[in-house]
């Protein structure tokens, strides 16, 4: 394990923006890890060091005052590893086609999409979008926790969201408002109060003024609530819908790939049908579990009927 000397170390070179300082640290532990002979973690420490070097990838400096309301990420996942709707697959293609092209775009005075509201039931795939835009374009995944902006920060909100647009132009990446609905309901609905209205406000001008290339998305699982102004602030809006039949079977197919046993799907994907692409994926990661705990080799048809079944009785508890 690192030492508290080193620790504090990484973390004075983080906030500082030391990218060399917070490498040299790293390949300390490293080395502290191979003399200490865990060979494993010295390798896989010096390996992220190393893709680090050749992906460009450098340590994103966060103002600590946002550190409990923005999470950073690193995804590596694509688009090609999640099964969505020809429409939905679509759009999103252009919106990366889009970004590696933007000089081009802007030469004639246009600009790339990169204002993107997601709007779906919870589950259907629009978090786990932004993470696959982020994997493509290599860019960090930032995920604004809005509820927590609302809640703890109540009072001071549009101050907050002033430095999280003022971040997206010193740190290019992807930047996901998750639980839009917190700050986005519609200005005149009965539970509004004046905080919100002028949070939503806030938004509005930050968003419209944003001239970053940072991408922008805002998660929604209601689009019926939130205030029509926000609608021509966005470049595009993609509409998420629970699996169909097709989805459903290739969704199957790809969580459990070699494991599945020889037998036709038709009967497991009537059962999922009114799933999520989430839930159906944890009543496949239910069926893997169950056979790893048994002692099986593959996944069977009734198995996987009936963890798909439990998935819909847990809805009605």
């Amino acid at each position: 394990m690192a030492t508290a000397e080193q620790l504090k170390s990484l973390l004075q070179s983080h906030y500082k923006n030391d990218n060399e300082r917070f490498t040299s640290i790293a390949l300390q532990v490293a080395a502290h890890e191979a003399r200490q002979g865990h060979m494993s973690i010295a390798k896989e420490i010096k390996d992220l060091v190393d893709r680090s070097k050749t992906d460009g990838f450098k340590v994103i400096r966060i103002n600590p005052d946002l550190s409990d309301l923005v999470l950073v990420y690193y995804p590596e996942n694509r688009l090609n590893e999640l099964i969505l709707s020809a429409e939905v697959s679509n759009k999103l293609n252009r919106i990366i086609r889009e970004y590696k092209e933007r000089d081009k775009i802007l030469k004639h005075g246009l600009q790339n999409r990169r204002k993107v509201l997601l709007s779906g039931l919870p589950g259907t795939g629009k978090t786990v979008t932004a993470s696959a835009i982020s994997g493509e374009l290599k860019l960090p995944l930032y995920v604004v926790m809005m509820d927590k902006l609302m809640t703890k920060y109540m009072g001071e909100t549009a101050s907050k969201l002033r430095q999280i647009f003022d971040m997206m132009v010193s740190n290019r990446g992807v930047y996901l408002f998750d639980e839009f609905d917190a700050i986005g309901a519609e200005r005149g609905r009965d539970n509004e109060v004046g905080e919100m209205r002028r949070v939503l406000n806030s938004f509005l001008q930050f968003i419209e003024q944003d001239s970053s290339e940072s991408i922008i998305f805002g998660a929604t699982n209601n689009i019926k609530i939130l205030d029509s102004a926000l609608f021509r602030r966005f470049d595009d809006i993609i509409t998420y819908s629970l699996p169909k039949k097709e989805e459903i079977e290739e969704l199957i197919k790809l969580k459990l790939h070699k494991f599945l046993g020889d037998f036709s799907l038709k009967t497991a994907v009537d059962a999922a049908i009114g799933l999520s692409h989430a839930e159906i994926t944890n009543a496949c990661n239910d069926s893997l579990k169950e056979i790893i705990l048994t002692d099986k080799n593959s996944v069977t048809q009734k198995l996987l009927v009936q963890m798909m079944k439990d998935r819909k009785t847990s809805h009605l508890i």
